[in-house]
């Protein structure tokens, strides 16, 4: 968070765990959407059932990706988030 307060630059994309310690990866987008709305947001964690997992699709500006996966994989949904208009 305060890195992307003191950035100057642009962030396009946050990757954040789901399940973290303190702060939830739904809750820092939130957070974060208030200083990048802009920012879009890809989802990770090694969790399926997991209720706090954003069920929303890339149309929207976020995506999710189960763990374990791959650099192609994670490579591809990055690309389709940069890609959203």
């Amino acid at each position: 968070i305060r890195v992307s307060r003191s950035y100057p630059g642009a962030i396009p994309v946050l990757l954040t765990d789901v399940v973290m310690p303190g702060l939830s990866g739904p809750e820092l987008a939130r957070v974060l959407a208030g200083i990048r709305p802009r920012m879009k947001v890809l989802y990770v964690s090694g969790y399926p059932d997991d209720a706090s997992i954003p069920r929303v699709g890339p149309t929207e500006g976020t995506d999710f990706l189960q763990k374990p996966f791959t650099p192609v994989a994670l490579e591809q949904r990055l690309r389709t988030l940069l890609d959203l208009a």
